[in-house]
Parts: structure tokens; C-alpha cells; sequence
């Protein structure tokens, strides 16, 4: 059974539920990035332990390795990682799109090489599809080519167009074995009503979900927002809205206020392998000589182990030593923050304050 309802709306923000046989996921919702079937420096029960009821993994790279029948014959992708709650893998037409020199895209689908290996490989919408559905995926996405930024309007056209043929056969080659739920992708660029006639089309076919594609990519928060402003409105209302690839807590917060639900980034574990931590009055670089003495916690209130059994002393002592244990306890900091931001969007939401709560937000974390 899958199902979405919305429990409270403030302005455009929603607080709502999908329901999957793996679980409930309470939107807004982050989205840990598992790429190659982990969350780097996390068990599985860590993540977990932030509050994360979802994760997200990436076709791309595991049908490189350790390829997708590996997978299934194993079990699929819940048991391989030991992950039992629900995950959504992305389709991977982001990572093909980043090949460019390495690719070779056509109407039947995108013909590429391995960044491993070198070796040639072939991904059509029913491929992508049959690689998600084999692993287990609780969310499938549809293929789609990802526009690059900046891009004339002829070349949004084709790529919206070309998109929206691949979702058609994704849809169809979902029917043929249903499970789960199947997102379609609105692309359009930065064209208003590019993104409208792409909306329209993914109505017709009746998508469980709908995702904002063609952003993140380079086009700045101000221009992101405005085509958010238009594009979350073209999507159903009574389906769950994922943004790919968002984000920064600053972006997600403004996108909540446009009509969005879900939201996946590396941004959280990057970082924490890097040094930065994320907290409720802003980043925080451990790197900085400044924190070489300070006996404080990261963040007072956090109740991760970075903040509750460490000092920002010894966390800067460590990353300063390489020990791999920076990135662990960073990281499971960052993602505990994600989950809290989350957490209290939603309940802002709930209560009617979200105005006043981004207010406050942006307040404290500006630096």
C-alpha cells in the first residue's frame, strides 16, 4: 500500500505522510545520499538513529558495481545494506548528464563509459527502470536528461521533450510490474512555460510522485527560487514534490515555503569529511585554530554523540590528525541537524508559525 496525505498547510508549506509497506516517511523530508549503498563514515543503525526514515541510492553507480543482479540475487538492495526502511534510487540520468564527453544520447536512451573502468554501457527508461525494480527500490525514478546550465531555450525544449517521451516508456515499463511508487521529473530549465507543458504531460500520465529536475546545477538560490515559485504549482496537490539535489539548509527551508516535500544532498556528509558542521546558528568550520582550546560542545542541545560526549577541542584535534573518526562523528552530526531542521519545519508548519519560523531561521544562521 502506498498512499500520501497532508496533514496541516501553512501558505504553500505542507506537512504531510507517505505511506510504504517499509514505513512512513513525514514530510518535508531529507534525504540521506547512500550512493554506492552507504551513507559514507555511517552504519546503517546511525543513520538511522538521526531520525532518517528514508535514504537514497544511485542507479548509476551501482550498475557499474557491484551491478544491479548482484544485488537482487542477493537479496536486493534493503538486505545488502542492511537498510530496512524504505529507499528511493535515483535513475542515473544526473550522473550521465556529468559525463558529457563520455556519453552518447539518442531517443532510445544514453550510451556511456564507465568512469571506473572505461567500459561501455547502455541506459534506456526501461533499463533504469528494471535496475530499480530489481534491487527493490521503494521509489523509482524515471530517466530523464538532466538540462545543463545555462541552456538557450531550443535546447531546454528538446531535452523537456526528449524527458517526457522517456517518462511515457518508464511509466509503461513500471505498469508492466508494479511496486512501490514511480516519480516523474518536471525539466523545462529555467522557461516558465517549458515547465508547464513538461507538468502537463506527467499529469496526463499520472505519476505517484512529481520531482523538480534542472536545478542545483549552478543557477544560484535567487534563481532557483523563482522558477520554484512557479514550478511546485504546476505539480498535483494531492502527490508528494521532491526537489533533487537540494540542498542547503537555506534552500530547503525556502523551498518548504513553495510547495515542497522532499529534498537529497551530499552536502551533509561532504562536509563533515571536510570539517564543516552545520548547527542552528550557522556552519561552523572545526578546522579554524580557534577551536583548539575550546572545551564547548559542537552545539549546545544536540543530542548526536559529536555534541554529547565530545569537545569541539578534541573534534578539531581529530580532523587536524586525519583520524577517520572526525568524519564519522562530523558526519553524524551534520545529519542529525538535517533531521532536526526537518523536524521543526514541520512542526512550524503544524502550529501555523512557518513565516515566523523562517524569520528566525534565516536570523540566526546568517554568518
Amino acid at each position: 500500500m502506498t498512499e500520501f496525505t497532508i496533514h496541516a498547510r501553512d501558505g504553500l508549506a505542507r506537512v504531510g505522510c507517505i505511506h510504504l509497506p517499509r514505513g512512513k516517511i513525514d514530510t518535508p523530508a531529507f534525504m540521506p545520499v547512500g550512493t554506492a549503498a552507504t551513507v559514507k563514515a555511517m552504519l546503517p543503525e546511525s543513520v538511522q538513529a538521526t531520525g532518517a526514515q528514508i535514504l537514497l541510492g544511485n542507479t548509476y553507480h551501482l550498475m557499474l558495481r557491484p551491478t544491479a543482479e548482484r544485488i537482487a540475487r542477493l537479496g536486493g538492495l534493503h538486505r545488502f545494506m542492511n537498510w530496512r526502511r524504505p529507499i528511493l534510487t535515483d535513475s542515473g540520468g544526473f550522473q550521465v548528464m556529468s559525463l558529457r564527453q563520455l556519453r552518447k544520447l539518442s531517443e532510445e536512451g544514453v550510451e556511456f563509459r564507465s568512469h571506473i573502468d572505461g567500459s561501455c554501457h547502455f541506459l534506456s527508461p526501461e533499463r533504469s527502470v528494471e535496475i530499480q525494480q530489481a534491487m527493490g527500490s521503494d521509489i523509482v525514478m524515471c530517466l530523464d536528461e538532466c538540462t545543463s546550465f545555462p541552456a538557450t531555450r531550443a535546447d531546454a525544449e528538446r531535452s523537456m521533450k526528449l524527458s517526457m517521451r522517456w517518462a511515457k516508456r518508464c511509466r509503461a515499463a513500471f505498469d508492466r510490474n508494479p511496486s512501490g511508487m514511480l516519480f516523474g521529473i518536471q525539466q523545462g530549465s529555467m522557461y516558465r512555460d517549458l515547465r508547464a507543458r513538461s507538468s502537463e504531460k506527467l499529469r496526463r500520465a499520472s505519476f505517484d510522485g512529481y520531482a523538480v529536475g534542472g536545478l542545483a546545477v549552478g543557477e544560484g538560490q535567487e534563481t532557483m527560487f523563482e522558477v520554484l515559485d512557479y514550478a511546485a504549482g504546476f505539480l498535483p496537490e494531492d502527490r508528494p514534490r521532491y526537489l533533487m539535489g537540494v540542498g542547503k539548509p537555506g534552500d530547503m527551508v525556502g523551498a518548504v515555503a513553495r510547495g515542497m516535500d522532499m529534498f537529497d544532498c551530499v552536502l551533509p556528509t561532504r562536509s563533515g569529511r571536510t570539517g564543516q558542521a552545520f548547527t542552528s546558528h550557522g556552519s561552523v568550520n572545526i578546522k579554524n585554530a580557534r577551536h583548539a582550546d575550546d572545551p564547548a560542545p559542537l552545539e549546545d542541545g544536540c543530542h548526536c554523540p559529536a555534541c554529547s560526549q565530545y569537545s569541539r577541542a578534541y573534534l578539531h584535534h581529530l580532523f587536524k590528525c586525519r583520524e577517520i573518526l572526525s568524519s564519522m562523528l562530523l558526519t553524524w552530526h551534520n545529519l542529525t541537524y538535517y533531521q532536526r531542521l526537518m523536524a521543526a519545519i514541520r512542526r512550524a508548519v503544524s502550529r501555523g508559525e512557518f513565516a515566523e519560523f523562517q524569520r528566525q531561521f534565516a536570523l540566526k544562521t546568517e554568518n
